[in-house]
């Protein structure tokens, strides 16, 4: 194969353009991203970033990396259509051929029908941190839109700085999607202490220059609005290219598209879960990188093993770190253990394990729910919930 382009120059598209190399990819590799500069993580941009300002410290590589392992890297490239006829991506008024496509395009802002939202500030990219940060030199009223990991590794960050802040969830608890109501409880109350007003069940109504309008008819004065409520994946080129979507680019389960010469990973995408039985999309840096390894592999060695990676997460708050492992959906049960940590069933199958602040527990739980492993209810009960047992 002569050349793989990658677009999206994330953590997803630059774990492609490096694990291709560690395989023994020999062909060209072209790496586009959007945004100047080069290749950064995102994680720290809501925690770490606003504490130093550090940019240099967020590069996944030094500009040398890329030269020495014959990466081709256009900063500041928006591609702007793929026409799959002729294998060409066009971008800045270049056609650009490819003999595979990856589509690493990750996820946007959603933004609601809310009056005044273009007042509101955003935090998915370094420009948008850097903002914020230049925005926070003096004490501020914010007012965050949204409570899931974004929004409350923020606002943990700007009241550590003395900010007073709100944070208005229209779910009726934190992280509602991601978590059991046990972590949710947990969590309002770290956020609580730490002098952050919390609001439930309402919506963001309106947005003005002087703060947020819930729907329920409280005010939350604001000089500062960060707008956290989620993400949509950004599938604007697949859908144009007329690749099929299901909430994001639809991929089978060796991650290609129904264009077998293209390939999606990381928060655009969706594809099927082996575990549960259903098509998922994952919004999380470790799942686009694990995407991005096995696409390496089926490209460079032509396997087609399914994709079975278990997925887990973390968000850190404050002194406190959550961390999942698994995958639960909403309406999966949960059994608290006498430390704390909470484990979710699929009916009576083990499907996750939440824990703060315990690395162990952690990796005990990703061993046990790795490919193979397996939990059911009456024997995690038998053991008195001790993963170590089992």
């Amino acid at each position: 194969m002569a050349r793989v382009v990658i677009i999206g120059a994330g953590h997803g598209g630059f774990q492609s353009a490096m694990s291709l190399r560690d395989e023994g990819f020999a062909g060209e590799i072209l790496l586009i991203g959007a945004e100047p500069g080069l290749p950064y993580q995102r994680p720290p941009l809501s925690k770490a970033y606003l504490k130093t300002g550090d940019a240099a410290a967020l590069a996944f590589r030094p500009e040398g990396f890329f030269e020495k392992k014959a990466i081709t890297l256009r900063p500041g490239l928006r591609a702007e259509g793929i026409d799959r006829a002729a294998a060409r991506v066009h971008a800045g008024g270049e056609a650009i051929a490819y003999d595979h496509l990856i589509l690493a395009t990750g996820a946007i802002t959603f933004r609601p029908p809310v009056p005044g939202l273009e007042r509101a500030h955003e935090l998915r990219s370094l420009a948008d941190a850097e903002r914020l940060r230049g925005l926070m030199d003096r004490p501020r009223r914010i007012a965050v839109i949204g409570g899931g990991f974004i929004g409350l590794e923020f606002a943990a960050v700007a009241r550590a700085q003395g900010h007073q802040v709100a944070v208005a969830e229209a779910a009726d608890r934190l992280m509602a999607r991601a978590v059991s109501p046990e972590i949710s409880d947990r969590f309002r109350r770290l956020h609580e202490g730490l002098g952050t007003e919390l609001y439930f069940g309402s919506p963001a109504a309106a947005v003005d220059g002087g703060g947020v309008d819930l729907a329920c008819g409280t005010r939350l004065p604001a000089d500062l609005v960060l707008l956290a409520a989620g993400v949509r994946p950004d599938t604007g080129l697949a859908g144009e290219a007329g690749l099929a979507l299901e909430n994001g680019i639809a991929a089978d389960a060796t991650l290609r598209t129904s264009d077998p010469q293209i390939s999606a990973l990381g928060d655009c995408a969706s594809f099927p879960d082996p575990r549960r039985g259903i098509r998922i999309r994952l919004e999380s840096v470790q799942a686009a990188t694990d995407h991005a390894r096995a696409i390496a592999r089926r490209i460079v060695h032509g396997t087609a093993a399914p994709y079975d990676a278990l997925p887990w997460f973390w968000s850190d708050q404050a002194e406190a770190r959550l961390q999942i492992a698994g995958l639960a959906l909403p309406a999966d049960r949960s059994v608290q253990t006498p430390d704390g940590t909470v484990l979710r069933f699929d009916g009576d199958r083990l499907s996750a394990v939440e824990s703060v602040s315990d690395p162990k527990r952690h990796m005990k739980a990703r061993k046990l729910l790795a490919a193979g492993g397996e939990a059911d209810l009456e024997r995690l009960a038998a053991a008195a919930y001790d993963l170590a047992v089992l």
